[in-house]
């Protein structure tokens, strides 16, 4: 069995991770990490999990140092000083968090409006998306697991992109998301007076994911991409749904579109395309992505509507996908492939 350290596991995410790696026949938790929840035990802050009777324990390097596999689910920001401190131990580093994701100093501070305190580690990560990058992921110790919101786009969008069937400039990604995407912090926005019968956009032309959609889909083509990206927070716990619009090239059909997806994901456990336009209770409880693709012929607009479970695919299931690449075991293992309709 190889040991696992999971940093960060009073976090929805994190509790997500304790569920699948004690399910999982080749990994065990060794040690849980917290801050502000650090002496109490797991029953206390997940009481929905086994062996609550766990402690949840303050980061110490030398506690985890010795771990084969690190899970980082903390807040942004946070990720970089363990990462530095374990950089020279044998552990293999799994970050779900943003510190790692973009690959120039430029862009991280397009992003973040502040300069990266590493930013020589920018670009050095593997980026986890294992239905695009399984090569790099399973060659590298150092894996940065991407956001919720661009999981969404990306991968519907990569085939189109890579194809040339749709132009790369000009796409738009409008995303609704349950509210635990926003982490645990009980803030006021995320109370359930703040958000029960409403629906609001936030972060309009400065979410921090905007960048992260650009720089992995600048891979699929030689000219670069522009994105136009508006997430929206809706009143449900969990789940997320990404409408994205795109221009067809000239000559493109349903039928080219439609090959692109087919021949990029035909082989990929967790992603399906569908007729009709998925619904998130499909996805919720499983790393799945369910897509649907249209064409609009009269507008040459592009429509696909993609669904995930913001906690599994969008966080800890899609980390735990790159886990199992990064040992060599088949990257479905200990993950759910079915929902929990209704």
């Amino acid at each position: 069995m190889h040991t696992v350290a999971i940093l960060g596991a009073s976090g929805y995410a994190g509790g997500e991770l304790i569920r699948f790696i004690d399910n999982h026949p080749h990994f065990e938790v060794s040690f849980l990490g917290a801050n502000r929840r650090a002496g109490q035990t797991l029953r206390t802050v997940h009481p929905q999990l086994s062996g609550g009777e766990r402690v949840l324990e303050t980061f110490n390097v030398d506690k985890v140092v010795e771990t084969d596999l690190v899970f980082m689910a903390l807040p942004h920001g946070m990720s970089c000083e363990p990462a530095m401190l374990l950089s020279k131990s044998s552990a293999k580093i799994i970050d779900l968090g943003s510190d790692f994701r973009l690959d120039t100093p430029q862009r991280y501070v397009e992003a973040y409006g502040h300069d990266h305190p590493y930013p020589g580690q920018l670009g050095e990560w593997a980026y986890g998306i294992p239905e695009l990058f399984a090569t790099a992921i399973t060659s590298s110790d150092r894996v940065a697991s991407p956001g919720c919101y661009p999981t969404s786009a990306i991968i519907p969008l990569a085939p189109l992109v890579a194809s040339g069937l749709i132009e790369p400039t000009g796409i738009v990604v409008d995303s609704m998301s349950g509210v635990s995407g926003a982490g645990r912090g009980a803030s006021e926005a995320l109370q359930f007076g703040a958000v029960d019968e409403s629906v609001k956009a936030y972060k309009v032309l400065s979410h921090r994911h905007r960048p992260e959609m650009e720089r992995v889909l600048d891979t699929f083509t030689a000219n670069g991409t522009s994105v136009l990206f508006t997430p929206h927070l809706v009143p449900m716990q969990r789940g997320l749904l990404s409408t994205i619009y795109a221009t067809a090239r000239q000559d493109t059909t349903l039928d080219d579109m439609l090959s692109a997806f087919d021949e990029l994901y035909g082989g990929a456990p967790f992603v399906n395309r569908i007729d009709h336009s998925p619904e998130t209770r499909w996805v919720v409880g499983s790393n799945n992505l369910l897509a649907s693709m249209h064409l609009d012929e009269r507008t040459a607009t592009v429509v696909i509507v993609s669904a995930i479970d913001n906690l599994v695919k969008g966080a800890a299931g899609q980390a735990l996908q790159n886990a199992n690449l990064m040992f060599g075991f088949d990257e479905s293992t200990g993950l759910p492939v079915e929902g929990w309709m209704p």
